[in-house]
């Protein structure tokens, strides 16, 4: 018998965005631990914002588990807030509200500001660095840094060593600002993964002393420097295997119809970002349109090309928003929208 770490991730109950929370539970197995073995846990949900002091207790219910390469038998334990009564969902259990479809796909592209003394890596002490236009994939000192690309590289392995199934990295826009982008099957996968992903990032930076601001614009919008956003690639089986114009516009109709409650689940102070400048559709607006990255929705020449089949992309969600959230209300809107012979298209 082996004694394994077992590091238990989950949301606690802030608003309007949920901060990451772990702690460690030892147990011994023969070998690494399956999902079905690791045991409920719980914790007090009075300093979380999910209970009262007079009954404080959450449960933890893990839904997925990732190997650890930071500590020596570790293992990365993401998991779901229930009741005391180990079964019914916690109010902030946004996991819970995503509809069960392993026919659905999503691909997150998480950007984010890695940040040191209160301004991005790489800012002067007053004032700003030269204009936005080499630092996007750019290469060398005076775009980069000195660790910034350090920070990310190492992330890269610690996601591969967890067998996430991250996709690639870029330096995005902005100094300072960067990228990942992890692909998923199933309607929670990718969600899953993002979050823990997320996890190792901050945790690495601790290291550092630099902290990851996942705001969507903290720069503020006054100033020309771009914004971050977790664009939201997603497919149905029926989108890849049936498709088709007339669904397609069918259901960009449904994605406008619905365009208000997508925004108030795509990240708090969307407004900010979603201006009708870098490369965004002004918050009150919906449209769509083939490789345009200033839409709402993106369509690939891809999906075009391909008789209206394949996948597209929302480019609303920002950078500070639950993946849970936002992959439960594409497939709500998706569900609204009936096939060509009457029946849901969701699945």
């Amino acid at each position: 018998m082996v004694k394994y770490k077992l590091e238990y991730i989950w949301l606690d109950g802030y608003e309007p965005t949920a901060n990451l929370r772990s702690k460690t539970l030892i147990r011994e197995f023969n070998s690494f631990p399956e999902l079905e073995e690791l045991p409920l846990w719980g914790f007090d949900g009075s300093s979380t914002r999910q209970a009262e002091g007079r009954s404080s207790d959450c449960v933890l219910r893990p839904v997925a588990c990732y190997p650890d390469s930071t500590r020596r038998n570790g293992v990365l334990v993401m998991s779901e807030v229930l009741m005391p009564d180990g079964k019914t969902p916690h109010l902030s259990n946004s996991r819970a509200t995503v509809p069960d479809d392993a026919g659905a796909w999503f691909g997150f592209e998480q950007e984010f500001f890695l940040y040191q003394d209160g301004k991005p890596l790489g800012f002067p002490e007053t004032g700003f660095p030269y204009p936005q236009g080499l630092y996007y994939t750019g290469v060398g000192f005076d775009s980069m840094g000195s660790i910034a690309r350090e920070i990310v590289e190492k992330h890269v392995d610690l996601c591969l060593d967890a067998h996430l199934n991250l996709e690639g990295i870029n330096a995005e826009v902005a100094k300072g600002q960067w990228e990942f982008q992890i692909f998923g099957k199933g309607s929670r996968t990718a969600a899953d993964q993002v979050w823990v992903a997320r996890y190792l990032l901050m945790r690495l930076c601790e290291g550092y002393k630099v902290d990851v601001n996942w705001h969507c614009k903290p720069l503020g919008k006054d100033v020309d420097w771009n914004g971050s956003g977790m664009h939201t690639n997603f497919s149905t089986t029926y989108m890849r295997e049936v498709g088709g114009k007339d669904y397609f516009e069918r259901l960009m109709a449904a994605f406008d119809k619905y365009k208000n409650e997508h925004i108030a689940v795509y990240g708090p102070d969307n407004h900010l970002r979603l201006t009708g400048l870098h490369e965004t559709q002004s918050i009150d607006k919906f449209n769509y349109g083939v490789a345009n990255r200033g839409a709402s929705i993106r369509v690939p020449h891809s999906f075009v090309n391909n008789d209206y089949k394949g996948y597209l992309e929302d480019r609303r969600p920002n950078s500070q928003s639950d993946p849970y959230k936002v992959a439960s209300r594409i497939l709500r809107t998706i569900a609204t929208v009936p096939a060509a012979d009457g029946r849901s298209s969701a699945a």
